[in-house]
């Protein structure tokens, strides 16, 4: 698994003239986009954990830039009209520790390329394409498909092989090769009063006559290096369009779920689960669950001080693994039941015959928090199970308040945020929440099939003298045996993991502070639409998530939430009836990888149907 990438980004590109007389070439568009957009968007979609720009020329541009995207490290090369792109690279070398791919910042290019050099078996690779006749080749020259030699003059080379793109894959110890023959250079030049500019093509080539550097060609490759005004027109005009074909062809046809889960996916998550084929007992696997953990763990609470436990499961699965492992057999439990979720944690505790009471609340009202308080008070409660977000109303009880009482009186705190949890922000610790239930399909954006606890470790440790109650489900056995080897006890969900790493970068470049506006954007156009066909909402807006929105049906012969459902499905929208017996309603949510234009889109459908 490739998680790193430099971008080379330090020339002027002055063959361009006046257009880069006030920006970096990275920085010129191309169909609305500037290169250097389009290359980190890719990069990201190809799973890259960490992309480190090597700039120089305006280097504040990239920095600006930079700051939209965390994954992002800029590097300057404060030399770098003297040393050429090999010394924007040795800057950029302390910054990597793995393998990683290595791109010029001046490419449009099809995003297969990336998959082929991430798949590739070999260590290290240049990306080739046939011909171009793009005015300014790199030919390649080869043995048996291993660089033997490049050259920007085609005499030179006997036969060509193909043409360099300007994106490779190589290890950092062919790195540290390269920087070490720059450095000889540097030497050599240096004694004889020279000036030493490198370029790292050159350096690569002159490195692959000790470590054999593989050459993957792809004949028809669209992509286009942008160093003068004839390259940017053949990119606009030629390539540009021959690269949307393409990577249309391979997109996944769009629907939009407007039910509260599962949420709909990205492409890019969606294509992570195809990878290869691996032993989930694998140390690279039990690696990449536990940066999974971390990563889950610290969108909500400090690591170290909080655990992510994984299992294969849905959300209510989590709900059953924290109440059956929990709660000790002496203790009781005090559930807050004000919607489905809450009913069915009150269901789980009594499936295992565990102490409890069921505080039953309103459905859509807001908590009665006095009242509950006093509760807290009795002292005859050691947890108290809750619901962050009621996924049946869109109901938010106010955990910021509940919570903190609740630890005031002593109760260990057991939560429900599978519809929260990565939509809303929020920090477990200065909530005072001990357990708290999630899963991969909702918020975060990844697939059903993956559900974690992310657990007080205090509390946590606490449970390990506890009666386990079921086999496959117990937190501590699984905490514990990872601990001590890695790995779950049983099979996990491995390409479902691999997407939720997938999920987990993406969430980790939009924030979950800016997921929740996107969230909230897509809501309030919602509740626009709502007023505007005189439907009404079940919860009062100051009550609700802005994740879930149950809309209550009108009492007429007219509708028909089938009919309702079919319009919405013929236009790419799923929408799904609510869940409150006696209330008639249907739920729109707007969670998952869903923009404020689609919803408009939506409430066009909702008012074709409501006016008509």
């Amino acid at each position: 698994m490739i998680k790193e990438a430099v971008i080379l980004a330090g020339g002027r590109g002055s063959r361009l003239k006046d257009r880069t007389a006030a920006m970096p070439k990275g920085f010129l568009e191309i169909g609305g986009k500037t290169m250097i957009e389009w290359s980190v968007q890719k990069l990201l979609g190809a799973g890259i954990e960490k992309i480190i720009i090597g700039t120089g020329y305006l280097h504040e541009m990239y920095d600006t830039f930079a700051k939209k995207y965390p994954a992002i490290k800029t590097v300057c090369n404060e030399d770098y009209a003297s040393t050429g792109s090999m010394g924007t690279l040795e800057t950029c070398a302390p910054h990597v520790t793995d393998t990683f791919l290595l791109l010029e910042s001046d490419l449009i290019y099809d995003n297969i390329g990336l998959y082929v050099l991430i798949n590739e078996t070999h260590e290290n690779v240049i990306l080739a394409s046939g011909a171009t006749h793009s005015g300014d080749e790199v030919y390649l020259e080869a043995r048996e498909g291993i660089l033997k030699r490049l050259s920007k003059i085609k005499a030179d080379i006997a036969p060509v092989y193909g043409e360099l793109t300007g994106i490779s894959k190589l290890t950092t110890t062919f790195l540290n090769a390269m920087c070490e023959y720059a450095a000889q250079n540097q030497e050599t030049a240096s004694s004889c009063k020279q000036k030493s500019t490198l370029e790292y093509e050159h350096v690569m080539s002159a490195c692959a006559n000790v470590s054999p550097v593989f050459i993957r060609k792809i004949d028809r490759y669209a992509w286009r290096e942008i160093d003068d005004e004839t390259h940017l027109q053949m990119a606009e005009q030629e390539i540009l369009p021959r690269i949307i074909e393409n990577e249309s062809l391979r997109a996944v046809r769009r629907e939009i779920l407007l039910n509260p889960g599962p949420a709909t996916t990205s492409d890019t998550v969606k294509y992570a689960q195809v990878a290869p084929d691996i032993c989930p007992r694998e140390k690279e696997f039990g690696v990449l669950m536990a940066w999974i953990c971390r990563e889950l763990t610290a969108f909500v609470a400090p690591p170290g001080e909080y655990e992510t436990v994984l299992f294969g499961g849905s959300g209510t699965a989590a709900d059953e693994i924290m109440i059956s492992s929990c709660a000790p057999d002496n203790g009781r439990i005090l559930i807050v039941d004000n919607g489905s979720y809450g009913e069915r944690m009150a269901k789980i505790a009594a499936v295992y015959n565990l102490p409890c009471t069921v505080f039953k609340s309103s459905n859509y009202e807001a908590l009665d928090i006095v009242k509950l308080e006093a509760i807290f008070k009795s002292g005859n409660y050691t947890h108290l199970g809750i619901v962050y977000h009621e996924t049946t109303t869109g109901l938010l009880n106010p955990l910021d308040v509940i919570c903190p009482l609740a630890k005031k009186y002593g109760l260990v705190t057991i939560v429900d945020a599978v519809s929260a949890y990565a939509g809303i922000p929020m920090d477990l610790k200065k909530l005072g929440i001990d357990f708290m239930a999630a899963t991969s399909n909702k918020n975060i954006q990844g697939m059903a099939g993956v559900c974690f606890v992310i657990c007080n470790k205090n509390e946590l440790e606490k449970t390990s003298v506890l009666r386990m109650r079921n086999y496959y489900l117990n937190l501590y056995d699984q905490y514990d045996y990872f601990v001590k080897h890695g790995q779950t006890r049983f099979t996990p969900p491995v390409q479902t993991l691999y997407a939720l790493r997938q999920a987990i970068l993406e969430t980790k470049q939009e924030t979950i502070e800016k997921r929740y506006q996107r969230y909230t954007e897509c809501w309030r156009v919602l509740v626009s639409a709502v007023k505007k066909y005189n439907l009404s909402m079940l919860v009062k807006e100051e009550n609700q998530s802005h994740l879930i929105t149950a809309i209550l049906e009108p009492e007429t012969p007219d509708y028909d939430f089938d009919t309702f459902h079919d319009l919405a499905r013929k236009h790419g929208f799923t929408i799904y009836p609510g869940k409150l017996g006696a209330i008639n309603t249907f739920r729109i949510a707007n969670i998952g990888d869903i923009q404020p234009e689609e919803m408009r889109r939506f409430t066009g459908v909702l008012g074709s149907y409501f006016v008509s």
